[in-house]
């Protein structure tokens, strides 16, 4: 697993419970969402009634499942968890929604790998709050349904264009989490510090928070790992000298870009000449998956202004040529015309 990958590890699971925020007041950044979250809780529990079914999206570790959580803990309603790819039949999904109170949260993640078969019984649910369930086969089959009690599905996922229109549209309200900005990754890291009790200078925090991604799971390994290196090779404090160190031994750079982003950029910029190239050729250069790729490397990067997402394919920009300290050609190479001659 890449240490600046979004995705929860083992690693995390064991401290993620610390460190995650209980209220929505406690929860730092994605104020928009906040807003139009509180104002939904404050007016659902006015009506006595559930919270209308969410769904979140967004690139791993942004705070899907916390947000989850506390929407549980702000409704007083209890939580159950599950996964997409964990339901498996329809009698598990029985087993998980008759198991459910008045008012209770349903939370699936990755909820874009539910099959065909599973979003079929869960319309009904969502819908009408029934489960139907077919007892016996051919003529002498019945119909069984139950009457579930009013519940919140909150639904996540990395790749919203992938949850079926029919399941979308369920939905009664959809948030996109996006990256954080560096202000809010400092306090995070603040937060988190503070929690974990590491000694850091203010300084210290600021390259873990800006080599960060946008990402509070990112910079919570990150802080791990550079309290590592300070109680190892210094004196234990995080300051700004022990952090560069730190950070530059994880061969994590300034931009937050490790080993695999800049094979990705030197691909495009060295072996397609900035491109345009394709997913799948990238895919096949560094030995990745292009899913992968699309879903975990490249939003970053395109959020950097790094890559560019063309009808052709990807392109590298002027600022990943600076970056990576490459001068840039692009657009001034010679262009054959129709007869094949080179033009100036």
């Amino acid at each position: 697993m890449r240490l600046i990958s979004g995705k929860t590890t083992t690693e995390d699971s064991f401290i993620d419970s610390d460190l995650r925020p209980r209220h929505l007041s406690e929860f730092i950044g994605q104020a928009r969402v906040k807003e139009n979250l509180n104002i939904a809780i404050v007016a659902a529990k006015k009506r006595g009634e559930p919270l209308d079914h969410v769904i979140l999206y967004g690139s791993p570790g942004l705070g899907k499942t916390t947000l989850a959580y506390i929407i549980a803990a702000e409704m007083g309603v209890s939580i159950k968890v599950s996964s997409g790819p964990a339901i498996e039949r329809a009698g598990d999904l029985a087993a998980i929604l008759t198991n459910l109170h008045e008012g209770d949260v349903l939370f699936i993640d990755e909820i874009h790998r539910l099959s065909h078969t599973i979003e079929e019984k869960l319309y009904p649910a969502m819908e009408d709050f029934v489960f139907d369930i077919f007892l016996g086969k051919g003529p002498s089959a019945r119909n069984l349904r139950l009457t579930l009690p009013r519940f919140t599905l909150i639904g996540a996922t990395t790749r919203f264009a992938l949850v079926s229109p029919p399941l979308r549209d369920r939905f009664g309200v959809s948030y996109h989490l996006g990256f954080y900005d560096e202000e809010a990754m400092k306090i995070i890291l603040q937060r988190s510090a503070s929690i974990l009790k590491i000694e850091a200078e203010q300084g210290g925090l600021v390259p873990i928070a800006q080599r960060a991604r946008g990402t509070p799971r990112v910079a919570n390994r990150l802080l791990k790992r550079i309290r590592d290196y300070a109680q190892v090779m210094a004196s234990g404090v995080i300051t700004r000298e022990v952090a560069l160190e730190g950070l530059s031994k994880l061969e994590v750079d300034s931009a937050g870009l490790d080993d695999i982003d800049h094979r990705v950029l030197h691909t495009i910029t060295d072996k397609f000449d900035g491109g345009p190239v394709g997913l799948d050729t990238i895919a096949a250069s560094i030995n990745e998956d292009a899913d992968t790729i699309m879903d975990v490397y490249e939003p970053y990067l395109l959020q950097l202004g790094f890559l560019e997402r063309t009808p052709r394919g990807r392109v590298a920009t002027k600022l990943a040529y600076e970056h990576l300290g490459l001068p840039y050609k692009k657009g001034l190479q010679s262009q054959p015309d129709l007869w094949g001659q080179e033009q100036s």
